[in-house]
């Protein structure tokens, strides 16, 4: 199943708290916004992709932990990006001083903050091209660095702060470079 997409703009414009409103009063629902306020309305996963989300969540969780230095989310985190659009990667990670400049406030609500990594796993049903132009968006408003898996294709690209992508064929790991220090994606697990 598709995402839909629903442009409010004609009948109104969602404030910041009344999109963080309409995401709790409809908790069974994931919602996402672009940065020209379209509505966007995301399909569950099926249950191979959830499981495959949950490992490599498990993967970047567990190396959290050991090293300290920053936080991880996961898919139901939406982080509110500096171009207005609020997203939910598939997987992601602030460095620990950067979350500790947010107010306890807007660390409970959709975090005013871009994350340093993010991850997004493509579903058999998503758009290749919607989740390429989310992941550009994502580098554009200060992501450092951003894994996007394609399972199909058995193929990983991987978006980096002012340089080209770079597709990788059937890799058995990913690293986190330089932005996280140490980490090493295993994609045993999520092929």
């Amino acid at each position: 199943m598709n995402a839909f997409t629903v442009n409010l703009k004609p009948v109104l414009e969602l404030t910041d708290e009344q999109f963080f409103n309409l995401c709790q009063a409809n908790k069974d629902l994931k919602f996402e916004r672009s940065a020209n306020g379209e509505l966007i309305i995301m399909p569950p996963t099926g249950g191979e992709t959830g499981n495959r989300n949950g490992r490599l969540n498990q993967q970047l969780f567990n190396w959290t932990d050991a090293d300290g230095i920053g936080i991880a989310f996961d898919s139901s985190t939406c982080f509110k990006l500096p171009n207005g659009a609020d997203r939910s990667p598939d997987a992601a990670w602030i460095k620990l001083e950067r979350w500790n400049t947010l107010t306890d406030e807007e660390k409970e609500k959709f975090p005013p903050i871009y994350p340093d990594f993010v991850i997004e796993l493509l579903s058999p049903s998503d758009s290749l091209k919607i989740a390429q132009e989310k992941m550009r968006e994502y580098i554009d408003n200060g992501v450092r660095l951003g894994f996007l898996i394609n399972r199909k294709s058995r193929q990983v690209e991987i978006y980096r702060q002012g340089k080209e992508v770079e597709v990788l064929e059937s890799p058995a790991t990913v690293s986190g470079e330089d932005v996280l220090n140490g980490f090493v994606l295993n994609l045993a697990t999520i092929w």
